[in-house]
């Protein structure tokens, strides 16, 4: 292990050196400035990429996802509406606050690889995953109590008057207590539901 170490030392030495030694050209407050502005480059350059990855277009590229579920988004009402307001895939996938974004966008890194291996690639395969890939999101939105949902649907905002008795009935007794959330009813909203056969409802 020390002669692993000497080896590793003797390698990074130079560079080690090179940090520590006083700039001969440079003074500190242009170092400081420089480090300043690639900083803002860099984060704007992140950002850009993070928002890049977050629309319609960057989700639909893929022929997974166009052929499939954003195919049976279209026949929904979260598409096409009376109101004109529409649902893309990340107000319904990606939390809008930053943290809680860049933790969904961490844990999307395991769909490039599914991408790469050819997980879904086909409608076959796509079928055959479907009720795991759909159990993970309502894990995913119950566990957040179907925060994505809410940032379009406030229920302070309701007007339970407009509602069908039953409706209001339920909304009222299960998410003022805060006993389910959205996702406990409305599954099957926006995609076609897989086959639950043999899955505890509720």
């Amino acid at each position: 292990m020390r002669r692993l170490w000497q080896w590793f030392w003797r390698g990074f030495q130079p560079y080690w050196l090179t940090l520590r030694r006083p700039s001969v050209h440079y003074s500190l407050g242009f170092l400081v400035a420089a480090g300043f502005v690639a900083g803002i480059v860099f984060w704007g350059g992140f950002n850009t990429a993070l928002e890049a990855t977050n629309t319609e277009e960057f989700c639909t590229s893929c022929h997974e996802m166009r052929d499939n579920v954003f195919q049976e988004l279209k026949t929904t009402i979260h598409y096409t509406n009376r109101s004109g307001v529409r649902a893309t895939c990340p107000d319904c996938h990606v939390p809008h606050k930053w943290t809680d974004k860049i933790a969904r966008k961490m844990q999307a890194s395991k769909e490039v690889w599914g991408k790469i291996f050819g997980t879904v690639n086909t409608r076959e395969k796509f079928l055959d995953h479907r009720l795991e890939l759909a159990m993970h999101e309502w894990a995913r939105l119950k566990a957040n109590d179907s925060l994505e949902c809410r940032n379009c649907h406030n229920y302070e905002s309701m007007d339970l008057t407009r509602q069908s008795a039953r409706a209001a009935q339920i909304h009222q007794r299960w998410l003022v207590t805060r006993e389910k959330t959205c996702i406990d009813c409305h599954k099957g909203i926006a995609h076609h539901l897989p086959d639950m056969a043999g899955i505890p409802q509720g």
